[in-house]
């Protein structure tokens, strides 16, 4: 799919090849939920996320969430992703995928960071140790505070995690 040396190095945030089907099932509820009719307002679409993050505080400035969002030509505001990735999908057998994914991983050759909120309901601690036992030199990162959205919820230590697992890398990489 990609040439080998197209990558110095691959951080995956908040996802596994084994995520609890409890929290996907959630995740997906929850973003599928206003894929066709959106949201009349900023507020509105707020107000929402604020309900199913009860851990983050309700942003005061809304500029932040116009971000993911886009405005149709309705006036309503709609999640930025291609509504498909959640609808339009052919679900493949949950074990076929898996099986898949653990390869795909236990394939990567560079330099391997995962990075989970702690309180994520996708990546539990079973999910990272199944994808430690499939890369154990993967470095990971454990976000103390956060869910699935880790750079939303806490996005300094997000950062902060990032330039540590890429530092050592830059630095050995001729330039």
């Amino acid at each position: 799919m990609f040439a080998r040396d197209a990558f110095e190095s691959v951080t995956l945030v908040d996802i596994t090849p084994n995520m609890d089907a409890a929290g996907v099932t959630k995740v997906v509820g929850f973003m599928g939920a206003h894929v066709k009719e959106g949201f009349a307002s900023l507020e509105q679409a707020a107000d929402v996320v604020a309900t199913y993050l009860p851990h983050r505080p309700r942003p005061k400035d809304l500029e932040g969430l116009r971000k993911n969002l886009r405005q149709g030509e309705d006036g309503r505001w709609r999640w930025h992703w291609d509504p498909a990735f959640i609808t339009g999908v052919t679900r493949r057998s949950g074990v076929a995928r898996t099986s898949e994914l653990e390869q795909a991983v236990r394939n990567i050759r560079v330099p391997l960071h995962l990075i989970r909120g702690r309180m994520s309901e996708l990546v539990t601690e079973d999910s990272v140790a199944a994808f430690r036992s499939l890369a154990p030199r993967a470095h990971f990162t454990d976000v103390a505070g956060a869910r699935h959205m880790v750079a939303g919820d806490c996005n300094d230590l997000f950062v902060e995690a990032v330039v540590s697992f890429l530092r050592p890398i830059r630095e050995q990489t001729p330039a």
